[in-house]
């Protein structure tokens, strides 16, 4: 299929999918003419760059983790090699970035009483 066809049938735009193809995660046949053809799992595989998108992964990380993922919106991951620890690092910075914005939270809540906040 071409790309505004994958286009339509994944609501992803045509620059986003060549973006993906850019970053390694979506591949796409020339024909004769030039134009990108794209092969039936293409729809497949858009719904799962998006998944992995959603849940906070980088392309860096969804390249690396692509191969191991099934499904279709909702994602099965195998347990291939590295995956685990891939995971394990994702959400150790998603942690920590919780704990450093639960910080600047507090911080910024110490400046204001807390019944001035509950009013606003």
């Amino acid at each position: 299929m071409l790309i505004g066809e994958l286009a339509r049938r994944t609501g992803v735009s045509q620059r986003a999918l060549r973006y993906y193809e850019q970053q390694g995660l979506l591949s796409a046949e020339r024909d004769a003419y030039g134009y990108r053809r794209y092969g039936p799992d293409a729809v497949r595989t858009v719904a799962r760059i998006r998944a992995l998108l959603g849940a906070g992964l980088s392309t860096d990380v969804i390249r690396d983790v692509l191969p191991c993922v099934g499904g279709g919106e909702e994602i099965e991951l195998e347990l291939c090699p590295d995956l685990v620890r891939t995971i394990r690092r994702e959400l150790a910075a998603l942690d920590e970035q919780i704990d450093e914005l639960q910080g600047k939270r507090s911080a910024l809540a110490g400046y204001v009483p807390e019944d001035a906040l509950q009013q606003a």
